[in-house]
Order: structure tokens, then C-alpha cells, then sequence
């Protein structure tokens, strides 16, 4: 199995490329599923590995539903992401009808080339998956990111096997969304040959001092004092 690891960080990069992994998916901000990755952080994951290097290309968490302003945005971002060494893209952008914008998808993978695109789990928001399929193959995109339009891949997975079939090599469809060592073989009984995968670690922080009255996320309250790394043990236990 081969196998992509979403990141938030430098360090999970070095992480997933010890464990085994092809591939990473570079983000910021997973708590919201993930938002386009700054600069800086492109371009020291870029001199830290020697494996795939996908970046998001989100603007802001919610829908898929993109403004003027934020489409502009995103067309800077895949070149930013291109100039600093990337190998792909990840996009994804619809309709209010729940169907893939081909022509707005179709600026920004113009604009990637000759970087290779994926379409991420906007897919999973689409009202026909089978049309969507065809409209993201006709793009040219080379995979498909999903869970199978639920909350996870394995609740997915019937979808999914469906999906793979229907690709027919056209496309890759990757599964993605509570995949681990545990129900990857799962993945493997739906004939896919690419999984999409977290694999994290809880990181304490080194800080001695630790006010434990003050959280900076608002009433979301995420822990200020620990962080979440790709473990390469677990990575490495899912490519086997």
C-alpha cells in the first residue's frame, strides 16, 4: 500500500518520510480540514525531504463555495506553491448546486501544471459522486481524495470499491478520513492501491511555566501545551 500522510508541520514530514511514506499532504489548520500552509513552512518541508510534496490550496475552512477575492487568492497560492518546489496541489471548488466548478478548477490545475493536482473531499460534498467522478477526470486531475461521502473511509468503503471501479485506471481514487493500522486492510479489500493517512502522536510541550488559565483558541480550548507529530512507527506498520 502506498501511502500519503496529511501534515501540519516540518517535523511530520521528516516523520512520515522515515516511516515509509511516498507522499505528504501539507496543510495548516487541520482542526478545520486543513487550509493552505504558509510560505516558510513550503519551503523548509521542501529542503527537509526528498518524497512527494502535495500542498492544500484553501483558503479558509467551511464549504467549497469560493468568492472572487478568495479565487484569487487560491491562483497565487498554487504558483507560490510551484515557485517553492511542491510537486502537487490540492483543490477542490463547487458549485451552490453541489457539483464540481470545472471551470474554476480548471484555472487553478492551468496554473499548477506541470505539477500534479489532486481533487480533495470537496468531492465528498458533491450531490453525484458518479458525475463529479467523470467531471474531475475530464480536469485531468490524478486522484481523487474521499471517505466515500462519509464520516470516515471505512463507513465509506462500499462507495469507494464502487468509485475505483467505475475509475477504471482513469484516475486514483485515494481513501482518506480514520484510516490506520488497524482497518487499512479494509482499504486494501476495496482494490485501492493509495491510502490517505494522519498516524499522530501526542507531543508535550518543553515549556516549564504552563498557565493553564488562558487558552489561545477561544472556547475551542485546544491543548496549549501539547501537539499532535505524524508517528513513522505507525506509517511504517501501514506500508508493510
Amino acid at each position: 500500500m502506498k501511502i500519503e500522510v496529511c501534515i501540519d508541520s516540518v517535523q511530520s514530514a521528516i516523520n512520515s518520510e522515515k516511516g515509509g511514506a511516498i507522499r505528504v499532504e501539507l496543510c495548516d489548520n487541520l482542526f478545520e480540514g486543513g487550509t493552505t500552509p504558509s510560505a516558510g513552512t513550503i519551503a523548509i518541508t521542501r529542503q527537509q525531504i526528498s518524497i512527494g510534496l502535495q500542498v492544500i490550496i484553501r483558503p479558509r475552512g467551511g464549504d467549497f463555495l469560493f468568492s472572487e477575492l478568495e479565487m484569487e487568492i487560491m491562483k497565487h497560492d498554487v504558483q507560490t506553491a510551484k515557485e517553492l518546489g511542491a510537486d502537487g496541489v490540492v483543490i477542490g471548488i463547487l458549485t451552490p448546486e453541489g457539483k464540481v466548478d470545472k471551470a474554476r478548477c480548471a484555472e487553478l490545475i492551468a496554473i499548477a501544471r506541470p505539477m500534479n493536482v489532486t481533487f480533495h473531499r470537496a468531492f465528498d460534498m458533491t450531490e453525484d459522486p458518479f458525475r463529479a467522478l467523470e467531471d474531475i477526470i475530464a480536469l485531468g486531475c490524478e486522484r481523487i481524495l474521499t471517505s466515500g461521502q462519509q464520516k470516515s473511509a471505512i463507513e465509506g468503503k462500499e462507495l469507494i470499491a464502487e468509485l475505483h471501479k467505475k475509475a477504471a485506471g482513469r484516475i486514483i481514487i485515494m481513501p482518506g478520513a480514520g484510516i490506520d493500522e488497524y482497518n487499512i486492510d479494509q482499504m486494501v479489500a476495496c482494490g485501492v492501491e493509495e491510502c490517505h493517512v494522519a498516524a499522530r502522536k501526542p507531543e508535550r510541550s518543553g515549556m516549564q511555566f504552563q498557565n493553564h488559565r488562558v487558552f489561545m483558541g477561544g472556547t475551542m480550548r485546544m491543548p496549549e501545551y501539547e501537539i499532535q507529530v505524524t508517528d513513522s512507527e505507525r506509517i511504517n506498520k501501514m506500508t508493510k
